[in-house]
């Protein structure tokens, strides 16, 4: 496997679980870190048993389209794969250049995305999409919408949706949840702070809320001095906090001291929702989620939490409201929410998922040459 969204340690759980399966030898290749807006996330070395995990610096790192690994032929000649799984969408020149040195090599090859709105690419990108399409034995989406925008493209081969990575609800989990301690509803955000996830909308809804709700925020991005002088003119900066991006191994924790977490996000014309994994991992822990009706997320949620139409700030406050003053409605949105996670989004469920499209690859001829 082939996966720069390795070097978050809570997403090596999965592959745990792939390789405690039957018959699965598994080796990860990953960089020693990535570079975004950000900042510079680096490789967390969290759960390693039962798989190998290397490492390969990037050529480009940072750039998310031409980005690629300089060292993977020679990772091909030593570990001879059967399979390769490239983790990357199919107009990106690490999935070409995975996919044709995995070809080479006689493996089969799979990728994954998570694109849920049909683009256009210039070249050179747009034909290594369509050699990616041509060629790739299997496709894995993230999304039912990204299935529809490769059928769209053209692929044409085998696909399933399956999320990339799920929750390990012993990590994520009930047990250290800290009590309300009576000083009012404690809403939380957690991931990245840019226009599209729609901060702003949550500090807004906040203000209209009756009472001294606190918001927690943990994350980084471009757009946190704007959030922190609307706080401020908002007169909410002693009910506001904002903490740094944490490290995978603390949001468990992070989500245990709040009563809701809400992902407040906002279509552009280039971007939708394509899954929102706070959700998944808020509900493990049992907390309450409220999600806007942007992208993927009702479905994600179902009926485990609150869906408000995107941008609508009045109607992200009425149900912050309602959660503040129905404690056996959060109790049962917690409870619902927990076993969602269970029954559909364990690393353990999305593992032996993936290792059941390898078997069916390998038990198949595979795309033409």
């Amino acid at each position: 496997m082939i996966s720069k969204a390795l070097l978050v340690g809570a997403y090596q759980r999965k592959l745990e679980e792939m390789a405690a399966l039957p018959d699965v030898e598994l080796t990860a290749l990953a960089p020693p870190s990535w570079r975004d807006e950000s900042g510079e996330l680096k490789l967390e070395r969290a759960h390693l048993r039962g798989y190998r995990l290397a490492v390969s610096p990037l050529a480009f790192n940072g750039n998310y389209h031409l980005h690629f690994y300089p060292g993977l032929k020679r990772w091909m000649k030593e570990t001879r794969p059967e399979l390769v799984h490239i983790d990357e969408e199919p107009y990106n020149l690490a999935t070409f250049h995975a996919l044709r040195l995995g070809r080479r090599a006689g493996a089969k090859t799979l990728f994954f995305s998570w694109q849920n709105l049909e683009r256009r690419y210039p070249f050179p990108f747009n034909c290594m999409e369509r050699y990616v399409l041509r060629k790739a034995d299997y496709a894995l989406m993230g999304n039912q919408a990204s299935l529809e925008v490769w059928r769209a493209k053209g692929y044409t081969g085998p696909a399933r949706v399956i999320p990339q990575f799920g929750v390990d609800p012993d990590i994520f989990s009930l047990a250290k949840r800290h009590p309300n301690d009576g000083r009012g509803l404690v809403v939380g955000y957690a991931g990245r702070l840019v226009p599209e996830k729609g901060v702003d909308l949550l500090l807004r809804a906040v203000w209209q809320m009756p009472g001294q709700a606190r918001l927690s925020i943990a994350g980084d991005g471009p757009e946190r001095e704007n959030l922190e002088r609307l706080a401020n003119e908002l007169g909410l900066r002693s009910q506001v906090t904002f903490e740094s991006q944490l490290p995978s191994t603390r949001m468990a924790g992070f989500y245990q001291t709040l009563d809701v977490l809400v992902l407040p996000s906002r279509s552009l014309p280039n971007w939708q929702e394509q899954f929102g994994r706070v959700l998944i991992e808020a509900m493990a822990c049992g907390v309450p989620v409220v999600g806007s009706d942007c992208g993927e997320m009702p479905r994600v949620i179902g009926d485990a939490g609150l869906i408000f139409p995107e941008n609508d700030v009045e109607a992200l406050a009425a149900h912050l409201d309602c959660l503040q003053r129905d404690p056996e409605m959060r109790a049962g949105l917690a409870e619902r929410g927990r076993a969602r996670v269970l029954a559909n989004y364990t690393q353990a469920r999305i593992a032996a998922e993936t290792v059941e499209v390898y078997r069916e690859m390998l038990s198949s001829r595979g795309r033409e040459t």
